[in-house]
């Protein structure tokens, strides 16, 4: 049905403090993966497929939001699970990985854990789908692109492997989430994308990618001139100020000098 990879990355915030990014990427021959298998926060990232169970994905966040690890947050959702057997559930937080395969998944499937990330899948062609995803994924995980387009790049791997093997299914999509801990930053307008019903997902997210990545840039460089030109319309008022008020000084001088002038003219008379 579907391969994901999920990824804890830690960097330096704008206020050279410590922060961590979590990313999500998902594809599947079927429509509208972006609203089932892929969820991220602020405290890691979750992806829950196979026959799948949203419920799996939302609380599982909701767990790490309430401070317990990965590891163990999944683990107690799916002892909960009486389809556990039927699920493939993976995913990362600030220190951990996780990722399960449940006993009677559809093969090929089976998953893997790096150090920092997680990648699973199911309905495959074979494992080669697992291993490139991951393998695309460390090549570039210290890279200067964004999260979002080397989650991409890792999907774009692992479809070029194989993917999923039901090509009877024409209509697949594919997203990706990308969230971090900086409290304060702006989150680009391509870190939540989403292509629903396509022929061509991996490819279609990635156009719409850089085509939501060229308009978050020409909106920043838009709002910088502005700023710029207010700027600039603020010196000029500012200037214009002072030199009315230097005039009025002068004049306020000019008119105390007349007034001694009398002042001294009436004294002699």
């Amino acid at each position: 049905m579907t391969f994901s990879i999920c990824v804890r990355e830690r960097y330096t915030g704008e206020d050279g403090g410590d922060q961590v990014r979590f990313g999500v990427a998902v594809t599947t021959r079927l429509p509208g993966v972006g609203t089932l298998c892929p969820f991220a926060s602020s405290d890691g990232a979750v992806a829950t497929q196979s026959l799948v169970n949203v419920e799996l994905g939302r609380k599982g966040i909701e767990y790490l939001g309430d401070g317990l690890a990965v590891d163990d947050a999944l683990e107690a959702l799916l002892n909960a699970d009486e389809g556990s057997a039927k699920r493939q559930l993976h995913g990362v937080d600030a220190d951990g990985t996780f990722a399960f395969s449940g006993d009677e998944c559809n093969d090929w499937y089976g998953h893997r854990e790096g150090q920092n990330y997680t990648v699973a899948g199911n309905l495959l062609t074979g494992e080669d789908v697992i291993e490139d995803t991951a393998a695309a994924y460390e090549s570039d995980a210290h890279g200067d692109a964004p999260l979002a387009e080397r989650l991409i790049d890792a999907l774009a791997a692992g479809h070029a492997a194989g993917g999923d093997k039901r090509e009877d299914l024409e209509v697949q999509s594919a997203a990706l989430l990308v969230r971090n801990t900086e409290e304060d930053a702006d989150d680009p307008y391509y870190n939540d994308l989403r292509v629903d019903a396509s022929e061509t997902p991996v490819a279609d997210l990635r156009e719409t990618y850089e085509t939501a990545k060229r308009g978050y840039e020409t909106i920043l460089e838009k709002y910088a001139e502005e700023d710029e030109d207010a700027a600039e319309d603020a010196d000029e008022v500012g200037n214009a100020e002072d030199a009315t008020a230097d005039a009025e000084t002068e004049d306020a001088d000019a008119e105390t000098e007349d007034a001694d002038a009398k002042t001294d003219g009436a004294d002699t008379e």
